[in-house]
């Protein structure tokens, strides 16, 4: 069951980002806060989250302080940031944060579904009205980024994730490369923080999005 923390101080728009929620990623743990202290305090006491929405504009945060604390306490946590402000400017230092997407709080349900859809599958989310406005950085196709990212992971690194790409669990991965299984644990912790990604599964969807065919493109360091 995925954890979901939802931090915004208008329980209407808590509510429905519920909802958006629980149609994307149907029977999930949900986390209200309606400060960034409480949040934090939650996900210290819960050990992460698989995502965060996060409101721009809180009492306690200013500005973009909110996120930069989730960076900072959970980098592996992905953060999603829900405004009613999406002026370009701030699309882009979002992004440039580390937020895995923006969406607007004016974005119909369907489209926030759509949205939250394409981060757990790898992909960043920006809205379309933003787009133009954006500097080419922070409209870089996501794949590219990411090839970039596996050019930082060690040889043993890639051939597990291309063994992860195969479906096979960590003892099969341990056989298969003559290793002890807390070794492949350790390099799956160690891949998933140098892609900036936050599950197996979101590192093998990106990696089969940028190279196909088993990951056959995969560069050498």
């Amino acid at each position: 069951m995925k954890k979901i923390a939802i931090a915004d101080d208008h329980p209407m728009m808590r509510g429905a980002l519920i909802l958006a929620v629980t149609t994307t990623f149907g029977k999930a743990e949900i986390l209200e806060s309606s400060s960034i202290a409480e949040l934090m305090a939650q996900l210290r006491e819960a050990g992460e989250a698989d995502l965060v929405l996060l409101d721009l504009r809180m009492h306690d945060a200013n500005g973009f302080e909110g996120l930069r604390q989730i960076r900072a306490g959970f980098p592996s946590t992905p953060v999603v940031v829900v405004s009613a402000l999406h002026e370009s400017r701030l699309v882009s230092e979002a992004l440039s944060l580390g937020a895995m997407g923006f969406i607007p709080k004016s974005t119909p349900r369907h489209e926030i579904v759509a949205a939250l859809q394409r981060i757990a599958a790898g992909g960043v989310y920006v809205p379309p009205n933003a787009e133009p406005g954006l500097p080419p950085s922070a409209r870089a196709d996501a794949e590219s980024e990411f090839l970039q990212r596996v050019q930082t992971l060690t040889p043993q690194q890639r051939r597990v994730l291309q063994l992860l790409g195969t479906g096979k669990l960590n003892k099969e991965i341990a056989y298969e490369l003559d290793i002890a299984e807390t070794t492949v644990k350790a390099h799956v912790s160690s891949i998933l923080h140098k892609l900036k990604v936050y599950s197996r599964t979101q590192a093998v969807v990106m990696a089969s999005r940028a190279q196909p065919e088993g990951f056959k493109g995969l560069p050498d360091c």
